[in-house]
């Protein structure tokens, strides 16, 4: 079976134009094209993993480098008084791109629960 590209795969490659504000060997960072807060970025491993529930044991330490990347970045955009990370999984989790992504969402009071 041959997988796809997904759009986040083409923001990878630079096939698609994106804001990138962080990027390293395993992931890249970008503002969201549909903010859900005045800060919504866009953390994503540069493995093409559909989702939470595809994770191996084997990405053990690139799950964990993402946090770090989120709180790295977090500080980066001046969220200091807080911020909100959304890590959505498969379609009744609300995902709507099938390659893992964490959402970083702040600069605006958070309500619970959420959608």
């Amino acid at each position: 079976m041959s997988e796809q590209k997904t759009i986040f795969g083409r923001i990878i490659d630079k096939e698609i134009p994106a804001q990138i504000v962080y990027e390293d060997d395993l992931c890249l960072a970008f503002r969201d094209i549909n903010p859900q807060a005045p800060i919504h970025i866009l953390v994503i491993p540069k493995k093409p993993i559909p989702s939470l529930a595809d994770a191996e044991d084997e990405d053990q330490q690139l799950l964990g480098h993402l946090l770090l990347v989120l709180k790295k970045i977090a500080a980066q955009e001046g969220l200091e008084n807080g911020y909100r990370t959304v890590l959505n999984t498969r379609e009744d989790g609300g995902q709507e791109v099938d390659h893992l992504h964490f959402h970083l969402l702040g600069k605006r009071k958070m309500k619970w629960p959420p959608g």
